[in-house]
């Protein structure tokens, strides 16, 4: 199980619950509802609920939230994240105990967070699960940059917490030369595909030690062959078809095979266990947050 801190620090996840704490209660901290019609010592409990099957992702940062609004409320714990949720019929997540003004003043925030994380982490197992039983693959299914802004390191979270793998953080722990780095390439005087790749992986390494890898996107098995010798560590594969997939592998296995292949475009959860099949390591899905569907997850209030 990913550890939440390994994706976000505790500074940066305290910003963004402070930000959306401001936009539900204003520059005043006030919820005008609740200070109508909730007396100011009354006490309550609530429980967070999944209305729906799915993977939680979310609860490990449900306790910032709580601290952002009342630390007297006490927060219980029901689920951890990469659980599944309504696993013989239960569905309750979370416990929320203390004054009822404090717990309604979370509960949107709480959900926000819960219910979208979720969403991405029961995508994500879908795709995991899919390509599980694939015979002979080793492939794993990664994330990608198409993420909220401000909310990177929690999906990406959400996507590892239901067993999915990162991929680049962002543009500096990974080089990826894609189609738009390598166009001017084409014609210019002296300067070949491997040429060019070649020596862009050389420098990254001399100035970025710290790298995690040096990749480089190819649209065809020209260039698949071209650039397998230029010293990168990932060839992605972009939008090919299953039998040219299998091409591309035959063609790393016997010239590079220390070179893994990822495949990305045209991947959905109809097509992702024929591409497991073909022998790409890694499997890069946008839709696990760029269209992931938020799990239904409510609050409800006892007494």
């Amino acid at each position: 199980m990913p550890e939440l801190k390994s994706f976000v620090s505790i500074e940066e996840l305290d910003a963004l619950v402070a930000m959306a704490r401001r936009e539900d209660l204003g520059p005043a901290g006030v919820d005008a509802t609740s200070e109508v019609t909730i007396p100011a010592d009354l006490m309550g409990e609530a429980t967070m609920v999944a209305r729906q099957p799915g993977v939680v992702a979310g609860l490990a940062l449900l306790d910032r939230v709580v601290a952002a609004y009342d630390p007297a409320v006490e927060l219980q714990l029901l689920k951890r994240d990469g659980d599944t949720a309504i696993q013989s019929g239960s569905g309750s997540l979370a416990v929320f105990r203390g004054k009822l003004r404090s717990i309604l003043a979370i509960e949107r925030v709480a959900l926000n967070f819960v219910t979208r994380l979720s969403g991405i982490a029961t995508l994500t197992r879908r795709y995991v699960d899919a390509i599980a039983n694939v015979e002979g693959s080793r492939a794993r299914i990664y994330d990608t940059r198409k993420t909220l802004p401000g909310w990177r390191g929690l999906e990406k979270y959400a996507v590892a917490a239901a067993g999915g793998a990162t991929h680049r953080v962002g543009l500096y722990d990974a080089v990826l030369i894609k189609d738009n780095h390598i166009a001017h390439v084409s014609g210019a005087p002296g300067s070949t595909l491997s040429e060019t790749v070649a020596r862009a992986a050389r420098e990254a390494r001399e100035r970025f030690p710290q790298l995690k890898f040096v990749e480089v996107e190819v649209d065809t098995l020209e260039q698949l062959q071209q650039v397998l010798a230029t010293g990168v560590d990932i060839v992605l594969l972009d939008n090919m078809a299953p039998a040219t997939l299998r091409e591309a592998v035959a063609m790393r296995d016997a010239r590079a095979p220390q070179v893994e292949l990822e495949a990305s475009g045209g991947v959905n959860l109809d097509t992702v266990a024929a591409i497991a099949a073909t022998g790409v390591e890694r499997i890069s899905v946008g839709a696990l947050t760029h269209s992931a569907i938020a799990l239904d997850v409510g609050l409800d209030i006892l007494g």
